[in-house]
């Protein structure tokens, strides 16, 4: 019985975002689990890359559905829906870090591999995102959350200056410098 709620029926899965989080935010749980089954990876993912653990990432990225299940009501664009989910994420991750006791650097990766890849091709890729990381902690935080809010977490120019709340001309400018820099030194990869 409990598999069969696992999944949103197919009908939700066809609903746009905007009308699940009308229904959501009217109390249907079951259109609020059709959201996070579409954005859910999204979410862990991006939550991850700011957390830097996955184990930490599926906690945080929990605490924070449970914040967007409860903060719906205050929702004011349904059709946004998915930008928000990212910033109540962003919000409960760096909330995260800077409550976390400080410990040894965890490895950004520690998700395992299909067995089928090549080992050649793991260990190219594994080095290829380990020096992407290395070029993103290297940047100024305002430079790195704006990179991760743009190519991770899919946010609009618009949206990433309402969460960090700087002009929209800055995020431009800051956008350009984050870029040139990873571009710079990811230059051997490509």
């Amino acid at each position: 019985m409990g598999s069969q709620r696992d999944t949103p029926s197919p009908d939700l899965a066809e609903v746009s975002d905007e009308i699940l989080a009308e229904r959501a935010i009217g109390g249907d749980a079951d259109a609020f689990k059709a959201l996070i089954v579409r954005h859910g990876s999204l979410v862990r993912a991006y939550v991850a890359r700011i957390v830097g653990s996955l184990i930490d990432a599926d906690d945080v990225t929990q605490e924070a559905l449970y914040t967007a299940w409860q903060r719906l009501p205050e929702l004011r664009d349904p059709a946004a829906v998915k930008p928000w989910l990212m910033r109540v994420a962003s919000r409960h991750a760096f909330a995260h870090l800077r409550h976390k006791p400080p410990t040894e650097p965890l490895p950004i990766l520690d998700a395992a591999y299909p067995s089928a890849m090549e080992p050649e091709t793991v260990a190219i890729r594994n080095a290829q995102l380990t020096a992407l990381a290395d070029a993103l902690d290297s940047l100024p935080e305002q430079e790195r959350r704006c990179w991760l809010l743009r190519e991770v977490g899919e946010l609009s120019y618009d949206d990433i200056a309402k969460e960090l709340d700087i002009p929209r001309s800055t995020v431009r400018g800051t956008l350009a410098r984050a870029r040139a820099s990873i571009h710079a030194q990811m230059e051997g990869w490509r």
